[in-house]
């Protein structure tokens, strides 16, 4: 799948101007390439800008084995003394977390 210099430009420029998943999915469709070819032209331009997944409230997902393993740290233990922990509701691990904090 060939680009054009003024094909490559025009791709550029648009992605430029608002650098997000729908300006792709829109100059895919007019030129008709697939998005990840789009997407690749972008990355070998240096202009693509991965989008980082966040929870609603804005925060860096954070995975249950990480709360299990920062909440047996917290309490000087193996992350295996605390096996099956990470089954729990996350809010209940989050709470877990805040009071072992030592802080």
């Amino acid at each position: 799948m060939n680009y054009s210099k003024e094909m490559t430009e025009y791709i550029v420029a648009q992605y430029i101007k608002q650098p997000n998943r729908d300006t792709v999915a829109e100059l895919a469709q007019k030129f008709n390439k697939p998005e990840k070819s789009i997407i690749g032209k972008l990355s070998r331009e240096g202009v693509y800008r991965r989008h980082f997944y966040t929870t609603k409230s804005g925060e860096d997902p954070v995975t249950k084995s990480e709360l299990v393993s920062e909440i047996s740290t917290n309490l000087g233990l193996e992350n295996e003394s605390l096996l099956g922990l990470e089954k729990a509701p996350k809010s209940t691990l989050r709470l877990l977390l805040e009071a072992t904090n030592p802080e």
